[in-house]
This record gives structure tokens, C-alpha cells and sequence, in this order.
């Protein structure tokens, strides 16, 4: 299992239009494949900063999942509303493999 982690810059004058993106990733994302951890708006400090995180099983499931995404009717508004709105500024993607598991126990 990965984690796909998305760190955002977005338009500070823009969090309601980063939001409701969210909220649609919300509903597309486990539809397609993945297990949504969750989309992070700036609430405190930092009000440029967003997050995306999910898991996903390897970088093979995620190309089949982007596929996936790409042709959901949801995802494809989403991309479009982005693109529309502008409010995202840069995007970084990463993947990353929890190291400390077993924890908590």
C-alpha cells in the first residue's frame, strides 16, 4: 500500500472554489479506486497550503486508477473546474510507504 500525498498552492482568495473541489474528489476518488484519507483546506497559519491524501495498492493501480478518474463524469467536471477557476496555483505530488506500522498497540 502508498500514499499519495498532494501538496497544494492555492489562490488564498479562493478557498471556498479549493472546498468544493474537495468535496467533489470527495465522491470520485473512492468510486474510482482509491481509499480517500482526506482533502485539507488552510484553516490556521499557512492560508495558501491545501492537502490531498489517499491510499492506493502501487503505482500500477494508480495508472488504472488516473484511467479511471479521467473518464468518471465527476472527475472530469472537477479537472475542468479547476482549470475554470484557476485557484490552484502549484501542485506537488508524492508517494510515500508508512514506515512505523505496527503502531499504537
Amino acid at each position: 500500500m502508498i500514499t499519495c500525498f498532494i501538496r497544494y498552492e492555492i489562490d488564498p482568495y479562493k478557498r471556498e472554489d479549493f472546498e468544493h473541489y474537495a468535496r467533489n474528489w470527495g465522491q470520485a476518488i473512492p468510486r474510482c479506486g482509491a481509499d480517500l484519507i482526506g482533502y485539507y483546506a488552510p484553516h490556521e497559519g499557512s492560508a495558501t497550503t491545501a492537502y490531498g491524501l489517499y491510499n492506493i495498492a502501487d503505482l500500477a493501480e494508480y495508472e488504472a486508477y488516473r484511467e479511471r478518474l479521467m473518464n468518471d463524469p465527476l472527475g472530469r467536471e472537477n479537472y475542468e473546474f479547476a482549470k475554470e477557476k484557476r485557484f490552484i496555483l502549484k501542485e506537488d505530488r508524492m508517494f510515500v510507504k508508512l514506515a512505523s506500522a505496527p503502531h499504537g498497540g
